[in-house]
């Protein structure tokens, strides 16, 4: 009864689930708006950049980071903190950073991230993130159409690319009329010391006074989309809209965490900070003072020995993340022979999942005794494993980016792990909605965030308003027009409400298929469902036009050799006997009719095709942010998929 028992004691006891209730609108077809109302008014004076000032001078021992240091987790004060990020604000300020100016940022997940990013803010500026994986036409894009006067890149390999990209930017337009190229700073090579070096003719009290400019609508980024269609747009977000994700995350979310785990909250930032949910997540726990560490892969073999080390109480991932801890359970119980009691412990943890939430909800009976009785035998046989595999403390994790499998958010609950999904847009200064931490109901992606109004428009469009929207793209009037409406930001994403007004993403408007038959198909269920089984890697659903709904897939390479290994077969069997291997070819129609079971036979993948290769960010198959490029998958697999219709 443990996460029911603690989820009814913080009910009783917090009287937050009081204060985070929608109010809805409805008509004849249903619920059409949920609204909830801001845990924390909108500030009307101060910005962000105030956070590790006030951290310091209200309590300036307080352990707010912990810096992987020569092994070990070293902790950071708030003194400390505060400290460095004067100084580095100093240094931009000394290298030209005039106030408003903007920042470039290319670097991967990092301590010196954290750093940079309130120290252009200390300095009035604007930092503009960029996915360490850019390449130099994207980063050339991006520092021409900011106008950004100084970039800093982490290695030598970017540092490469910035030369190439700055060596693009003359036949590139400049809305900001740049007289000179971007001072570029390395942190392989001590940025943050040379900065602070540079800095000690800058007295204090200029960063102070840089501060003190700044108010809740000054600019503090220019957070630049994922362009699956086209150049990456860059979404103007305040210090206003910064300070309403993160403030009021901050108060749903972590008082509850706290009592929950009976631990003091601390978490491991692994998304990437380019990402608009990575740093919101950093802000909320910066602002909260809870203690976070930072690894720069989020790739699980890579993530798995920082979470062991660290040992976080939650965690904010991708449904990615989840899957490969629960693939990677799998794949070592086969490994042991084990596989059948896997899966049998994987069917228990489910069931006792539903009977779990029915009972807390009110609607049924909790789990029986031979149900309590089998999770206590595979809490000691694989649960526990699973947890370790999340650092052996965690028990809370929100997952966001795109839908986790119901059975899985189920799968984790059985396991002890709560994992709370969300919604949300660059647009939309990240999350939007998130599922309750005491009432969550998987397969939805939540009810609105305290101070955002979620609404569905006649036809089917999920439109988001409140504090978090931005003010609009940089420098494009027309497509900011397209988009914002009488405070109402159009998402372009298709969903539902239920009664009480929790959000269900159905697809994507401009993703949807029509069949030659005239029947709609969002291929994002059915792609997100194939994706989260067994050996299925990326993979794109087709049919535009068509008689019927196909699909290219991938082969996950990890999953594909443990297959392998179980089968004695050759690591470098070649692709063609693959494609052509009647026993994985089952195991592939499984993972389809999983997701068919999902949608109509109308909207039922007929036909797969796997093809060679992997859909990457590197091969420009996906974006920073894991989404299809459709067009461009299209156009490599042009001949796959006039196949699947021969």
């Amino acid at each position: 009864m443990g996460i029911r028992r603690d989820m009814t004691r913080v009910r009783a006891r917090g009287g937050w689930a009081e204060r985070t209730v929608p109010e809805t609108v409805r008509d004849e077809t249903g619920v059409r708006q949920a609204s909830v109302p801001p845990l924390v008014p909108p500030p009307t004076e101060g910005s962000i950049a105030d956070i590790p000032f006030r951290n310091a001078a209200e309590a300036p021992e307080a352990v707010v980071m912990r810096r992987k240091e020569a092994g070990r987790w070293a902790p950071v004060t708030a003194r400390e903190f505060a400290e460095l990020v004067t100084g580095v604000a100093k240094g931009l300020i000394a290298a030209g950073l005039p106030l408003g100016g903007r920042v470039a940022l290319m670097s991967r997940t990092s301590y010196e991230w954290a750093v940079l990013d309130f120290a252009i803010l200390a300095a009035g500026g604007q930092c503009v993130p960029v996915y360490p994986t850019s390449s130099a036409d994207q980063l050339a894009w991006l520092v021409s159409d900011s106008g950004a006067g100084q970039l800093i890149v982490e290695t030598a390999e970017h540092a490469e690319t910035a030369a190439r990209a700055l060596a693009e930017l003359p036949g590139l337009p400049e809305p900001s009329a740049r007289a000179e190229l971007p001072t570029v700073w390395r942190l392989d090579e001590d940025a943050l010391g040379q900065l602070v070096e540079r800095g000690r003719g800058i007295p204090d009290a200029e960063v102070t006074a840089r501060r003190a400019a700044l108010g809740p609508d000054s600019v503090a980024t220019l957070t630049y989309t994922s362009g699956t269609t086209g150049r990456p747009k860059g979404c103007v977000l305040t210090h206003a809209n910064l300070h309403a994700e993160s403030a009021n995350l901050v108060e749903l979310l972590i008082p509850v965490f706290r009592e929950v785990t009976g631990q003091t909250p601390s978490t491991l930032v692994f998304l990437p900070l380019a990402h608009i949910l990575g740093r919101t997540i950093q802000l909320a726990c910066v602002s909260a003072r809870v203690v976070i560490g930072h690894c720069p892969s989020v790739k699980p073999d890579e993530l798995r020995p920082e979470l062991a080390s660290f040992q976080p109480t939650f965690v904010v991932g991708v449904p990615y993340l989840f899957e490969k801890i629960h693939d990677t359970g799998r794949a070592t119980a086969e490994r042991l022979g084990r596989g059948a009691s896997f899966d049998r412990a994987d069917r228990i943890a489910v069931a006792w999942a539903e009977a779990e939430l029915r009972a807390y909800r009110g609607t049924g009976r909790g789990p029986g005794v031979r149900l309590r009785a089998a999770k206590a035998l595979y809490d000691l046989l694989v649960y526990r494993r699973i947890r370790a595999a999340l650092g052996g403390r965690l028990r809370c994790a929100i997952s966001g980016g795109s839908p986790l499998d119901p059975r899985l958010s189920h799968f984790f609950f059985g396991c002890g792990i709560l994992v709370y999904e969300g919604y949300g847009l660059t647009e939309t200064t990240s999350a939007a909605t998130l599922n309750p931490p005491l009432a969550p109901r998987f397969g939805s992606v939540g009810q609105p965030v305290p101070g955002t109004s979620v609404r569905i428009a006649e036809d089917g469009e999920v439109q988001i308003s409140g504090g978090t929207v931005f003010d609009g793209y940089r420098g494009d009037e027309a497509a900011s027009r397209a988009v914002l409406e009488d405070g109402w930001f159009r998402t372009g994403d298709l969903g539902r409400l239920d009664e009480d007004g929790y959000l269900t993403i159905t697809g994507r408007a401009k993703d949807i298929l029509v069949t030659s038959g005239g029947k709609n198909v969002s291929p994002s269920l059915l792609e997100d469902r194939l994706r989260g089984r067994p050996l299925i890697g990326p993979c794109m659903v087709v049919g535009e036009g068509r008689s019927y709904v196909a699909a290219l897939i991938t082969l996950e390479p990890e999953a594909t050799q443990h297959w392998l290994r179980l089968r004695n077969r050759p690591r470098n069997t070649p692709f063609e006997r693959l494609r052509a291997d009647e026993e994985l070819l089952a195991a592939v129609q499984q993972a389809v009719d999983h997701a068919n079971e999902a949608v109509s036979r109308a909207e039922s993948i007929r036909r797969f095709a796997l093809v060679e290769g992997e859909f990457t960010e590197e091969n420009g198959l996906l974006t920073p942010s894991l989404k299809i490029r459709r067009a461009a998958v299209a156009a490599a697999y042009a001949e796959e998929i006039e196949g699947l219709y021969s």
